[in-house]
């Protein structure tokens, strides 16, 4: 197998120990191989891979040199929303509950917001995707009510607890403790 120089050898081994993507690095070891002097049934009888599979990273590597070793973008399924969409999704959740809303977003909230909004229809799991790709969690802190008063809380919380003792209430051992006397 023939393969242009666009790195040394030295270089081809030290991009291979530096790379992080195991199929990427499994490539570079590939032309590595090649420039080292290795033939291409060695070259897959080393790696498992078809003859016909290291030939073409081979080509790829002499037409668009370690770039060419990269899986290329475009691969998988569009989004559903586009940018401008999902930008108007992330508003939407930085108002937070609005009138007539449950005092906590849920995901069907924002299936049914997608659904009106937009046309478009999505499922649970993919609207649970969308808002972590947009960066946020699903999990939150408990929500205030609306209704609830500040000042009553801080006074509950301020109030001192009743013991055992001054509720009249006691433990089975503090009642043998007492029988025990």
């Amino acid at each position: 197998m023939t393969v242009v120089e666009h790195h040394s050898v030295d270089e081809l081994q030290e991009l291979f120990r530096r790379e992080k993507d195991a199929r990427v690095s499994m490539r570079i070891w590939m032309v590595w191989q090649a420039r080292s002097g290795l033939t291409e049934p060695q070259i897959t009888a080393g790696i498992g891979m078809a003859r016909r599979t290291v030939q073409d990273w081979g080509q790829r590597y002499n037409e668009e040199g370690l770039a060419g070793l990269r899986d290329r973008a475009g691969r998988g399924r569009k989004p559903i929303l586009s940018l401008e969409e999902q930008q108007a999704v992330a508003q939407r959740l930085d108002k937070g509950s609005q009138e007539g809303d449950v005092c906590s977003l849920r995901g069907l909230d924002f299936q049914k917001f997608v659904e009106d909004r937009f046309s478009k229809r999505m499922s649970l799991s993919a609207v649970y995707d969308l808002l972590h790709d947009l960066g946020y969690e699903w999990l939150a802190s408990r929500s205030k009510h609306r209704k609830s008063d500040p000042d009553a809380i801080a006074a509950f919380q301020k109030s001192p607890r009743r013991s055992r003792e001054d509720s009249g209430r006691t433990s089975r051992q503090t009642s043998r403790r007492l029988l025990s006397k």
